[in-house]
């Protein structure tokens, strides 16, 4: 199973699949390996820290905009959060739990164990960009953003068979997230939608 043959998406009413207006991520490149934990809001984030063998390469997610940036700050890391479960073969990963909402946890999970159970990591490297960003009338920060992982492969565990994904149009996948603001000044996501091929 490859990296794209998996949706991702994590339900929870989905976001709207109109562009979003005025939205923009600036320009900047944040480091694949970055952690969230240090990031203002007062609450302690987990470290999400993914293999030497797994690269994921933040580009454009700078913000001028405080609040914006925090709602690129925590989307990134839930996605972080998630290729970390994988690599670590952790379904019950506290960090993922920590980006996410009731909502959506438990899909995210099953999205993990389509690998775990499988006993596949993750190599390579995938490529994250074009993220649109605003908060809309209700409060809720929306972020869309594009994902291309052609050059991402699963690797077994035991038998150390890797399956690259597919160098297709519908490897740039176009991820649609809601997010809400916690208590504790967490944007946990509460709504994701996954649209393959929707970023070529």
């Amino acid at each position: 199973m490859a990296v794209l043959t998996a949706s991702c998406g994590s339900g929870g009413g989905g976001t709207s699949a109109e562009p979003i207006k005025g939205a923009g991520g600036g320009g900047g490149t944040a480091s694949g390996s970055a952690s969230a934990s240090a990031a203002p809001g007062g609450v302690q984030r987990p470290e999400v820290k993914l293999s030497q063998d797994f690269r994921a390469e933040f580009q454009g997610w700078t913000n001028s905009d405080p609040k914006l940036q925090a709602i690129l700050d925590d989307g990134r890391e839930e996605l972080r959060a998630k290729y970390a479960a994988i690599i670590e073969d952790d379904p019950e990963s506290d960090a993922v739990a920590f980006y996410n909402s009731e909502t959506t946890l438990a899909t995210a999970r099953k999205w993990i164990r389509q690998f775990t159970d499988a006993d596949n990591s993750i190599i390579g490297e995938v490529k994250v960009f074009a993220p649109q960003v605003h908060i809309g009338d209700t409060g809720s920060g929306v972020l869309f953003y594009c994902v291309d992982e052609r050059r991402a492969s699963t690797k077994n565990r035991a038998t150390k068979k890797v399956v690259r994904t597919p160098d297709k149009p519908e490897s740039l996948i176009q991820y649609r997230l809601r997010l809400d603001k916690s208590p504790e000044g967490v944007w946990k996501t509460t709504s994701l939608t996954t649209v393959p091929g929707a970023c070529g």
